[in-house]
């Protein structure tokens, strides 16, 4: 869209989670340290929180483009899972087929695969990215899944990414195994006002053909103090002003420009309400032991919240039930559109299905008149002309047979045959005698009535 205009390889300010646009900031610089010093001392557990938006995938795919060929690495996005299903996702990604296999048998398979690859000089990593959504069972599978080891190193390590209630999470008493197996933990701070001019300006040059183009320090001081340094949300504004630019064909960006842009985005709702980068809110609550949430009188938690903890513990458990209000009705609808869309294909199939018999029945039709017409045009032409012209050639007559099978012919030859045949009636004795007496000759015709 505004490449051309500004001189500009590409997008600099896409969301994409693309390492070559990382900016070595000091945080993430920290972080990125503080990954390869876990993998490369293979330490138990590693965790890596930051606020939303702040770059944590960025970072790692940064940490996964820098492995080399020698560790084999396991990555699970998707957090909304039980442990069953989570161990599953782990052992697809490793290339494993756990269908039809009990938990036990997904276990030995599972650890096999570890020994081998460790037999063979290769690190498993299992990387685990928003895992602030896994719920207490599930990252209780995961401590479980680190007692995979042999008697001088762990044969998995796992690394967790997350934001930072999964910190709050892992604080909590139930999960103190887990917390004490943790080796490496970093926070990823958003960036400072220095810190987000030297990012935009780094993203610029990172896509720009020729000559730069720079923000100047206003307009990076408006970016951050709309975004509170947080990275995507500078992505946002920054794209929207390129845009903004290229659309009123301003070669350059001043304050003015980007003062307009932060308030249209604020105004159609894109930036939304100002970021928290400290928030301690899980999308999936903490459930308690038997899979409820149940709250004391004055509103805190017995289970799944830490007693003494505020009323918002209700208003979560009123969230959460709501959600599954929602999935049971979802469900519910997807099956009706299932099922109507089944009938649907039936009623298709069964219309097709008589399209089909009517199309049969009517070229049955068809070759049944055909074949009837044929047959009376043959009858018709085996019969000759009659009375058959005298001294004709190939004249043959025609038997009884064929006479009497066909009643138009019958009654054509019966006629000239009784006219042919049929004799003269003669006179009587009286008549006779008379002529004998007088002499008088016999009329040549006489009426005989």
């Amino acid at each position: 869209m505004y490449e051309r205009f500004y001189r500009l390889r590409e997008r600099p300010f896409a969301l994409t989670p693309d390492p070559d646009y990382l900016y070595p900031s000091r945080v993430h610089k920290e972080a990125l340290s503080y990954l390869r010093y876990g993998i490369e001392t293979h330490a138990g557990f590693v965790v890596i929180t930051g606020a939303i938006g702040s770059g944590k995938t960025t970072l790692l795919q940064t940490m996964l483009r820098g492995l080399d060929g020698q560790t084999t690495v396991a990555r699970v996005m998707n957090t909304l899972l039980d442990p069953r299903e989570l161990l599953e996702s782990a052992m697809i990604d490793l290339g494993l087929d756990p269908s039809g296999k009990s938990k036990p048998a997904m276990l030995k398979s599972f650890g096999e695969f570890l020994v081998n690859e460790r037999c063979a000089g290769r690190l498993v990593l299992l990387v685990i990215d928003e895992a602030q959504n896994l719920t207490l069972p599930a990252l209780e599978e995961i401590r479980m899944l680190s007692n995979l080891e042999t008697e001088k190193s762990k044969l998995l390590q796992i690394i967790l990414i997350g934001q930072p209630d999964l910190r709050d999470k892992l604080d909590r008493p139930e999960l103190e195994q887990l917390r004490q197996r943790i080796t490496v933990s970093y926070h990823l701070e958003p960036l400072d006002a220095d810190e987000t001019a030297r990012y935009v300006n780094h993203r610029l040059a990172r896509a720009s053909i020729g000559a730069p183009l720079e923000f100047p320090r206003d307009v990076t001081d408006a970016i951050h103090a709309r975004s509170g340094g947080v990275p995507r949300l500078i992505n946002v504004i920054a794209d929207a002003t390129l845009v903004f630019g290229y659309g009123e064909e301003r070669p350059e960006v001043d304050a003015g420009l980007v003062h307009e842009v932060i308030v249209d985005l604020d105004a159609t709702g894109v930036l939304g309400p100002r970021s928290n980068p400290n928030r301690h809110e899980s999308v999936v609550p903490v459930l308690a032991p038997d899979g409820g949430i149940r709250l004391r009188p004055d509103g805190a938690a017995v289970s799944g919240f830490a007693a003494g903890e505020p009323l918002a513990a209700a208003a979560a458990a009123a969230a959460f039930n709501r959600t599954l209000e929602d999935e049971k009705l979802a469900r519910e609808l997807a099956a009706r559109e299932k099922a109507l869309h089944q009938r649907e294909l039936d009623m298709a199939s069964r219309e097709q299905e008589l399209a089909e018999q009517r199309r049969v029945l009517a070229e049955q039709y068809r070759l049944l008149r055909t074949q009837a017409q044929q047959t009376t045009e043959a009858a018709k032409a085996a019969v000759p002309a009659w009375p058959p012209v005298s001294g004709q050639a190939g004249t043959t007559p025609v038997g009884a047979a064929s006479i009497a099978a066909q009643p138009e012919m019958r009654a054509r030859v019966q006629a000239p045959a009784f006219a042919m045949y049929q004799s003269r009636r003669r006179p009587g004795f009286w008549r006779r005698f008379k002529n004998t007496l007088l002499g008088t000759p016999e009329p040549v015709l006489e009426d005989s009535l």
